[in-house]
């Protein structure tokens, strides 16, 4: 009798519930009530140098999907949620050129039929970088946001993770509802920002709450050199995120340098807010953009830079080893090409000693390497291969020391002796900025006075080996002199382009805000919405 009472009682409870849900929320909340949240992930990250020549194709991605993707080490972290995370594609490159309209297409159109067959769907998590650019396609990732979420539909609620030097549009903030990006350059907090991407994300579905996204533009791009979060001013304006994340109705709050190489009219630092505290994002948003203009004229590059000729005699005065000189222009992890030989060129020509180069990509002359065997010495044409035009190539009788076992073509790698230099040949475009980088090729980078990379700022596992650390300002698709850039067709206003710039902060809310805060005065002048 009591276990009868107990079942009719239980069902009176969720009755009433039910009851509850569906007159407040409707019918599609009420029967959600009953069931776990699903919930997709995929997305497509690359940065893109709209000044490079080289495109990138379907070759140039890593795409993972399904079962590949849900065993990858980077999204490990999903694991841990009680509501399981439904893969469908990421495609990442190393940043480069524009990527190629078809490329682009089919990797959308794969993605997008991976979440038609999902639906429905409450809940989708975006792995994005945000500086992608696609031939003859403004607001690449503005479109990639538009388009899934006309997919998904109006309820579902979607997060995305940022690069902090991603471009943030209107129509990226009107189709997302919650976003966060990167606080550190060098980037060490990677798959900490996806995991309050994906925090929100889980949140909002278990509290049904639907935030809301304020931004505010910051006309300002500086390159990253400049930017870095572990030098001022970067270090103050990204060291006060923490905190005020904590205010009551904020879930995040993120600060974004924006992509200085891509002319595009959304190429600009801006504030973004995610919350259910639109007064307090607003503030939030103003007060940091003012900040960042305020500083504007502080940034500056936080190590030694000059020109390459100037980076050289530099390293070869230096008493302390390892000095590691950065190919600042052609850095693959910015957009480079990563195929031009100058500095090669003027380290031959200075004759330096005890120097590791590492590296520059070229197809042939790895190759040529390869079927010339270990202890060959051979005439090579290095660099200028996969961009002819804006380069030329440094011709040189090469020793082939070692060849990296592989039996993909794309993934061979070789290292040659010129003379007093060391250097790394590879097939395709790849940074040189771990540890592992140089011994997993016989290298061991302390024993060399010199080592030069194609890198910006240094990587986390770089940086305290230099002793000192130089940056040349060399030429490519990232050239630090951004003032001196090509003409631009697109780029708004934007400091330091324009020096005497008028500005004044002001939060945009996104679409989905407009739209509540019009039915609400609607609703207040009388007039009733929805029927």
């Amino acid at each position: 009798m009591y276990s009868v009472r107990r079942r009719r009682f239980l069902k009176g409870i969720s009755d009433a519930i039910l009851t509850f849900a569906f007159g407040r929320f409707g019918a599609n909340y009420a029967l959600a009530e009953l069931k776990q949240p699903r919930v997709a992930f995929g997305g497509i990250g690359i940065e893109c140098s709209t000044y490079s020549r080289i495109r990138t194709h379907m070759e140039d991605f890593e795409i993972l999907k399904d079962e590949a993707l849900a065993g990858s080490q980077r999204f490990a972290f999903l694991k841990k949620y009680s509501t399981p995370f439904i893969p469908t594609v990421v495609a990442q490159a190393v940043p480069g050129g524009p990527v190629d309209k078809a490329t682009y297409d089919a990797i959308k159109a794969e993605f997008l039929a991976g979440l038609r067959a999902l639906l429905p769907l409450d809940g989708l998590f975006l792995p994005m970088h945000g500086a992608m650019f696609v031939d003859g396609l403004l607001d690449a990732e503005g479109d990639w946001m538009e388009a899934t979420r006309k997919v998904v539909g109006p309820n579902c609620l979607m997060s995305a993770s940022y690069d902090l030097h991603g471009n943030v549009s209107q129509r990226v903030i009107d189709n997302l509802d919650m976003l966060s990006a990167f606080r550190t350059a060098p980037h060490i907090d990677k798959e900490e920002t996806m995991e309050r991407a994906c925090n929100m994300l889980v949140h909002c579905l278990n509290e049904h709450v639907r935030p809301t996204l304020i931004w505010a533009p910051i006309p300002v791009l500086m390159p990253g050199e400049r930017s870095s979060t572990e030098w001022q001013p970067g270090k103050r304006l990204w060291a006060q995120l923490p905190k005020l994340n904590q205010e009551p109705g904020v879930l995040d709050v993120s600060l974004l340098v924006g992509y200085v190489w891509a002319d595009e009219p959304r190429s600009t630092a801006c504030a973004v807010v995610t919350g259910t505290a639109p007064a307090t994002e607003k503030k939030i948003a103003v007060d940091l953009a003012q900040q960042y203009w305020d500083a504007r004229r502080e940034f500056q590059f936080g190590t030694v830079a000059g020109t390459i000729d100037d980076c050289i005699q530099q390293a070869l005065k230096a008493r302390t080893h390892p000095v590691i000189l950065a190919d600042s222009g052609d850095n693959p992890t910015g957009g480079g090409s990563g195929d031009r030989a100058e500095i090669l060129q003027e380290l031959l020509r200075y004759k330096v000693q005890d120097t590791v180069f590492a590296g520059i990509t070229d197809r042939p002359a790895t190759d040529a390497c390869y079927k010339a065997g270990v202890g060959a010495t051979i005439d090579l044409s290095i660099g200028a291969t996969l961009d002819p035009l804006g380069s030329r190539p440094v011709k040189a009788l090469a020793k082939v020391v070692f060849l990296l076992s592989s039996s993909d073509l794309r993934l061979r790698e070789a290292v040659v002796q010129i003379e007093g230099v060391t250097l790394v040949l590879s097939a395709q475009r790849r940074p040189y900025h771990d540890i592992a980088d140089f011994t997993r090729l016989g290298l061991k980078p302390l024993a060399y006075k010199i080592i030069v990379v194609k890198s910006g700022y240094l990587s986390p596992e770089l940086a305290p080996l230099a002793n000192p650390s130089l940056m040349a300002l060399s030429d490519g698709a990232i050239n630090q002199d951004i003032i001196h850039l090509p003409k631009n067709r697109f780029r708004k206003p934007t400091y330091p382009f324009v020096e005497d710039l008028d500005y004044t902060p002001r939060a945009i809310a996104s679409a989905q805000r407009r739209r509540e805060s019009s039915a609400v005065d609607r609703s207040c002048c009388g007039i009733v919405v929805g029927g």
